[in-house]
């Protein structure tokens, strides 16, 4: 092992923070050793955007994201900007577009951001131990000491990179959570966030709909968010489920706007221009057919409109555009592609990432109670919170 063992920084987790943050330092002259239990780096950046990696977003804001303290993101983000990444890529030759809102992804495969990141550790002379399992870390004199299996490495910084433990079968763990702790760090209780909703018996009408996908506003907590819904056998998905996730909170309520297209007065208009037609054939025109008869059947409007009184159209408008789940709960850690929570970031500099109390121990990435937005929101996180400790480093 180099120099004995001895490093300037020793970062763990070879995931996107880790890997931009070792490769920031090892160009700023530091020696740095890289080290994930993992055979292999940057996992999630490997399954993310369908293999194409959605690695980060134009419209990036501190709003976007989700923190006790919604100010902490505000120093790095500021710092390290989409356009900072972007250059990178294109000095690779990553060709890249811009899919949906603000949405950035690789033209070819994630495996080309992971490649680039190694290639700048590569320039940065870090060194990589892949496949290492971390046992004791030890703090005394100035030094962190961490064992890997036979060997034992030192370094005057610590960078705990592992994130959290959404996506457990990528190798996923709450590790970060318990080093965190050990420090002296409070952690801010994780929750999977940006994962699919799961509904109960009573609304296993609605499960029955597996499949069937609309453009809605889904809302949770004060969070409104416009874009697809999607049944499935479980419950609710689809890009503004899986946003509005990130928000809810066991026992509240979703609401969904079904028709977010639709003026106001729509259906008592339909009454007066196609006064022959029914709630059903209109909803059918406007929604997915199998939706349109679900909702139909649900809100019990029977015969031509013209029949139907004024005020129970007016009834069945509020309710299609404010329809309301009370989910059973989440699909877990194991559906989650992130985690709302982790380090509490009182505990952090928002300069540098750095422990106030720990001189030495940083925290970034996901570990950090810190998420982003669905799309590309919590890659520019990873790279600005691995670009802020590489400086301070």
């Amino acid at each position: 092992m180099a120099s004995g063992g001895s490093y300037d920084a020793i970062i763990l987790g070879a995931g996107g923070a880790g890997m931009m943050c070792a490769a920031l330092a090892g160009q700023r002259g530091r020696r740095v050793l890289l080290v994930d239990h993992a055979d292999a780096p940057g996992k999630k950046i490997l399954i993310s955007g369908g293999g194409r990696c959605n690695f980060t977003n134009i419209d990036t804001a501190p709003d976007r994201y989700l923190s006790n303290n919604p100010h902490f993101a505000k120093s790095a983000l500021g710092r390290y900007r989409p356009e900072d990444f972007i250059a990178l890529v294109e000095r690779y030759r990553i060709a890249w577009h811009e899919k949906t809102l603000g949405q950035l992804f690789c033209d070819g495969s994630a495996k080309q951001i992971v490649a680039m990141l190694l290639e700048e550790c590569a320039k940065g002379g870090v060194t990589l131990r892949l496949g290492r399992p971390v046992g004791q870390v030890e703090h005394s004199d100035g030094l962190f000491r961490v064992s890997l299996g036979e060997e034992t490495a030192s370094a005057p910084a610590l960078v705990i990179a592992t994130g959290g433990p959404s996506i457990p079968k990528l190798g996923a763990t709450g590790f970060a959570y318990d080093l965190a702790r050990r420090f002296g760090l409070k952690v801010v209780e994780p929750r999977p966030a940006l994962v699919p909703l799961t509904l109960g018996a009573e609304e296993a009408l609605f499960r029955s709909l597996s499949g069937v996908a609309t453009e809605v506003v889904a809302r949770a907590g004060k969070a409104a968010f416009r874009e697809a819904a999607l049944f499935t056998h479980r419950g609710l998905s689809g890009p503004a489920i899986l946003q509005a996730s990130s928000y809810w909170r066991h026992g509240e309520q979703v609401g969904i706007d079904f028709l977010p297209s639709a003026a106001e007065g729509w259906l008592l208009e339909a009454k007066r221009a196609r006064p022959r037609s029914t709630l059903r054939s209109v909803l059918g025109a406007a929604l997915p057919g199998r939706l349109a008869e679900t909702l139909a059947d649900r809100l019990a409007l029977e015969g031509e409109l013209a029949n139907l009184p004024d005020r129970a159209l007016r009834a069945a408008e509020v309710r299609l555009a404010d329809w309301r789940f009370t989910p059973s709960g989440t699909e877990g850690f194991a559906k989650a592609e992130v985690t709302v929570g982790g380090i509490a970031t009182e505990g952090l500099s928002s300069q540098t990432m750095e422990a106030r109390r720990v001189p030495g121990l940083y925290a970034i990435g996901e570990a950090v109670d810190v998420t982003g937005w669905l799309g590309g929101y919590n890659f520019q996180w990873a790279w600005a919170s691995g670009w802020a400790a590489a400086q301070a480093i």
